[in-house]
């Protein structure tokens, strides 16, 4: 007799399996829908289960509004005070039925806010977008990572070729990093600092920088955090490694804030060459989420091996793991990563696995205040 194929045995079934699939059940019945939208109980559920829905078919909509008001500088024309849609269709080069129309969509998203005599002014929102042009410039950016989002089974399944997000950062993950010449770093470098200070403000508020003797920012871009940090911290010396390329433009930038007299520059691939000895703090400032976990890893081990006994690693970046992260960690960051070509949010659990595997104790939280843009850890040399 010839056996049969194995079966294997059906998984087994929880008690909230049960119940989520007779309520996933009972959700999906048209008349149920129509019960619910009807009962005066369950009407406001169903009306906001509704929206939910469809402001998840409309996000992309509503993305590109966003993207209109930035590209057309609206926010920052209303910034004197409020505009009819006639006063603002020349401003914008654009028809007065069209203008009407971006006001009214900016309107609904609470961009903007009707004012008395048919005019619109700032709302909450965009005044909140006006005073941060970090924020802007990263929705700017958003184009290439629109664009590659077009098919995005595609990207998942790894068939959507070299995607624009990887290519405006391609000397990153090219053979010798450290050669890539001024040109190539500009944009990205550029666009980091512009977006750096929200984050240097929110770790400024969490941790105390003035006891250390050297901070060393690893990965530090044009010197946006340490800049931030010298201008709080008056005692640390400031060193900042980056590539070559990179790190020229933060000498730049340290000679205009100036802060040149302790702060120095040391240019160097930090997955390959040595990183410079004597800080008593080391900062990782959005750079983890760069990079997937073998080289996570062996830059955790090499930044252990340059600290002294008693040194610390700071760790600043966004973080999973949180009901109030999941939206930014498991949907944007987990597609913008995967359109860069590496990397990924990590909770603060996976990343304390990582520190002690790397030698460091003492792994301890920093209670930030706006979690969903920044998480924080501290990890110390015994």
């Amino acid at each position: 007799m010839v056996a049969g194929p194995a079966v294997e045995p059906a998984p087994a079934v929880s008690l909230t399996d049960r119940l989520a699939g007779w309520r996933n059940r009972l959700v999906a019945s048209p008349g149920f829908q129509r019960f619910a939208a009807s009962f005066p109980l369950t009407r406001p559920i169903a009306r906001r289960q509704s929206q939910a829905l469809f402001d998840l078919c409309a996000g992309f909509v509503y993305a590109q509004v966003l993207q209109a008001c930035v590209r057309l500088d609206l926010f920052r024309i209303l910034e004197p005070g409020p505009r009819s849609a006639a006063e603002l269709a020349p401003r914008l080069a654009m028809t007065e039925a069209a203008t009407t129309r971006l006001l009214g969509a900016a309107a609904a998203l609470k961009l903007v806010e009707h004012r008395p005599g048919g005019r619109y002014g700032l709302a909450m929102l965009g005044a909140a977008l006006l005073g941060n042009p970090g924020v802007g410039a990263m929705i700017a950016h958003h184009d290439l990572l629109y664009g590659d989002l077009a098919d995005p089974v595609a990207l998942l399944r790894g068939e959507a070729g070299p995607t624009a997000l990887s290519r405006y950062w391609s000397y990153a993950t090219a053979e010798k990093p450290a050669d890539a010449p001024a040109v190539d770093v500009a944009a990205y470098s550029a666009l980091m600092a512009q977006s750096q200070h929200l984050v240097a403000d929110d770790i400024l508020a969490a941790y105390d920088f003035s006891g250390h003797r050297r901070i060393l920012d690893v990965g530090g871009g044009e010197g946006a955090f340490l800049i931030r940090v010298g201008a709080q911290a008056k005692a640390p010396a400031l060193t900042l490694f980056d590539l070559p390329a990179v790190a020229a433009r933060a000498r730049e930038r340290f000679e205009t804030a100036g802060i040149s007299a302790r702060a120095d520059t040391v240019g160097g691939d930090m997955h390959r060459d040595p990183l410079p000895e004597g800080a008593d703090l080391v900062t990782l400032v959005r750079v983890l989420h760069d990079h997937d976990d073998e080289a996570v890893r062996a830059l955790l081990a090499r930044i252990r091996a340059c600290l002294p006994a008693g040194g610390t690693l700071l760790i600043a970046e966004p973080m999973a793991g949180s009901p109030e992260t999941a939206r930014m960690a498991e949907a944007y960051f987990a597609f913008y990563l995967l359109a860069m070509g590496s990397g990924r949010a990590r909770s603060p659990a996976e990343l304390t696995q990582f520190l002690h595997e790397a030698g460091f104790s003492d792994v301890r939280r920093l209670k930030t205040r706006r979690p969903m843009l920044t998480g924080g850890l501290t990890a110390r040399v015994s």
